[in-house]
């Protein structure tokens, strides 16, 4: 079974997303400053000096990203190829979802997740989709945002190759990547033969300007006592 599909799964990226910070890490000596990812790639690398007005958010998970792009664009589509994520996703546009935290062993909390109040929840549609064969259809927008999605695709290089037909000219492409490259998602010879960033420049330079890159620290909580913190490469690209 995909481990994307799996209720644990869901669990974890229902808090990563939704939960509070002291849910997420009550730990005062702990990294506060990789919370809230999921906001942060949207907040931290899109310039909405340039007032997007349709967004395209792909690898959305359960859509804290795609709800915080709908502050500034219209119309947002989140699209993920979890099935699970999806349905959680769409059902977080006319309600609260409960769901369980994983204290350690056995022992869980129950907790909600909650879209906050200033997202305008109507304005975000989500659907399910492969990332390496999107629909033809899709069509373009203003703003296109992954969020470590790269590194979880057999064949990323399928969507770098569609991405100049996803952004409008002027548009922003906002990417993060943990440069995480394993095997059980992508086979050695679709890896980048160097630097994840040098890769990514080779890629995208074409077709885009690179205008930002930055840090982004993450933290995803498996148990109170246990956490995965990660560094994202985050980078803002503009389509020429």
């Amino acid at each position: 079974m995909n481990i994307y599909e799996t209720r644990r799964l869901l669990d974890e990226y229902l808090l990563f997303h939704y939960g509070a910070a002291g849910e997420v890490l009550p730990w005062a000596e702990g990294p506060q400053s990789a919370l809230g990812f999921a906001v942060r790639t949207v907040t931290e690398l899109a310039d909405f000096s340039r007032q997007p007005q349709s967004a395209l958010d792909l690898g959305c998970a359960v859509g804290r990203s795609s709800f915080e792009l709908a502050k500034h664009a219209g119309q947002v589509i989140g699209m993920d190829y979890s099935h699970s994520f999806i349905e959680a996703a769409k059902l977080l546009i006319t309600m609260d979802l409960p769901y369980q935290r994983v204290d350690e062993g056995a022992a869980t909390t129950a907790l909600v997740a909650s879209v906050p109040a200033d997202c305008p929840r109507e304005r975000v549609s989500f659907e399910q989709g492969d990332a390496m064969q999107l629909r033809a259809d899709l069509g373009s927008y203003d703003l296109v945002h992954a969020a470590n999605l790269l590194c979880r695709l057999t064949d990323p290089a399928l969507l770098i190759a569609r991405l100049p037909e996803l952004v409008k000219p002027g548009g922003q492409l906002l990417l993060t990547t943990p440069c995480t490259w394993l095997e059980e998602f992508t086979p050695r010879g679709n890896w980048p033969t160097g630097s994840t960033r040098e890769w990514l420049r080779d890629q995208l330079s074409p077709h885009f300007e690179l205008e930002l890159e930055k840090d982004l620290p993450f933290l995803i909580r498996e148990h109170a006592r246990k956490y995965q913190w990660s560094v994202a490469l985050g980078t803002r690209w503009i389509r020429r």
